[in-house]
């Protein structure tokens, strides 16, 4: 069986199900692919964060600007609820740690940065400890339900005329140099699906896809290690609450060293120790997800103490919330994608004819959204001011 599309997305997540979207509201006709049914990963266990105040460039805060005035509109725009809402994040600092100087860190980045003291946050959280914290910093942020906003995406994009595909891709197809389609197997079945055009927003399987293509490129991820809990009643956060020690940039800067760059091909290789960095996030149906430890490890499949992992992370929460620490809950671990540079691995891929990038975002949630909308303006004129200035880094 072969059928023909204008466009293929490999990748069901929110930045291949937004592109998808996109694209089809532009008139492409395009395919979705994805190796499973249900939009999991790092989709699936997202803290929902829309760090909207946090661009350090000027296109990343025209992104950040152009994000949050499309989240606040989606749901009325794709006709399905995201959970939108605006929820200021906490930055929480450790009692050790002096809070004029950590404010003055954020300061670099955004104005709004309110600085508030142990007691103070004990009135807005009362199951915070204040004791385990010298102060935090309150934000001006929003949330939605990434698991909703990316079903929302799909079925907009379905209700356009768009397919969606749970299969994987085995083989790729060729005419001459130029990428012209894939094939595709479920059990015994397989089908070969033709187009102009191949977009990878596999996340951190975007790297084994173009290993198999021969190329390689900066395209690398961590696996993250989180609890989810459907808590009692009685747990109710008021914002998005994360450590104000932030450790994730060190970790993707470390993992990344340019003469390191072939460490990553190689089997069982830890690239950097792992890091903690707690947080705590509840969604409106009062799901909360505990995180995050992230490991650099350069195998998609690499193995996890489940047991140890859940025990770092119940001792990390305990000290700020240690009634939270004790509760039941599950532990998990997704995949995430990053970039080695502030922007995304975004644009036609270099030496091949037909093939371009959607991945290693960071802020996901907040750039993914607007810059879908470029890409797909620039699918259909190859003009677009935003994607002149995004090209994936060799």
């Amino acid at each position: 069986m072969t059928k023909n599309y204008d466009w293929i997305v490999i990748g069901g997540g929110i930045t291949g199900a937004a592109l998808a979207y996109e694209l089809a509201k532009q008139g492409v006709k395009t395919l979705l692919l994805d190796p499973t049914p249900q939009p999991y990963q790092g989709t699936r266990y997202s803290y929902g964060g829309l760090g909207y105040w946090a661009g350090t460039t000027p296109l990343t805060r025209q992104l950040c600007a152009e994000g949050i005035d499309l989240h606040r509109q989606l749901t009325a725009e794709l006709g399905a609820e995201t959970e939108f809402r605006e929820l200021p994040v906490l930055f929480t600092i450790p009692a050790d740690t002096d809070p004029e100087a950590i404010a003055a860190q954020y300061r670099q980045i955004t104005e709004s940065v309110e600085l508030l003291n142990p007691e103070t946050v004990a009135t807005l959280e009362p199951l915070l400890n204040p004791q385990a914290i010298s102060g935090a910093l309150r934000i001006p942020h929003a949330q939605i339900n990434p698991i909703r906003t990316t079903t929302a995406y799909r079925a907009a994009f379905a209700r356009l005329g768009g397919t969606i595909r749970a299969e994987p891709v085995q083989t790729w197809e060729w005419e001459g140099d130029r990428l012209i389609g894939v094939t595709t197997q479920v059990a015994k079945s397989q089908a070969t699906y033709h187009c102009n055009h191949i977009t990878l927003c596999a996340g951190a399987w975007s790297r084994s896809l173009l290993k198999s293509l021969g190329i390689s490129l900066p395209i690398y991820f961590t696996h993250a290690t989180g609890l989810e809990l459907h808590g009692p009643p009685n747990l109710r956060f008021h914002h998005l609450i994360i450590t104000a020690l932030l450790q994730r940039s060190h970790l993707e800067a470390t993992a990344t060293q340019p003469d390191w760059a072939t460490r990553w091909d190689q089997p069982g290789v830890e690239l950097a120790p792992a890091i903690l960095d707690p947080g705590i996030a509840q969604f409106p149906d009062g799901r909360i997800l505990l995180g995050q430890c992230s490991h650099t490890l350069s195998d998609l499949d690499a193995p996890l103490d489940a047991q140890r992992e859940e025990a770092k992370l119940r001792g990390a929460i305990a000290p700020l919330c240690p009634i939270l620490a004790q509760q039941p809950a599950q532990w998990f671990r997704c995949l995430v994608a990053f970039s080695p540079t502030p922007l995304p691995q975004v644009g036609p891929v270099p030496g091949c004819n037909g093939l371009s990038l959607f991945t290693g975002f960071s802020n996901t949630l907040v750039l993914a959204p607007p810059l879908a909308r470029h890409f797909a303006r620039w699918a259909l004129s190859r003009q677009d001011d935003v994607m002149d200035q995004l090209q994936p880094s060799p």
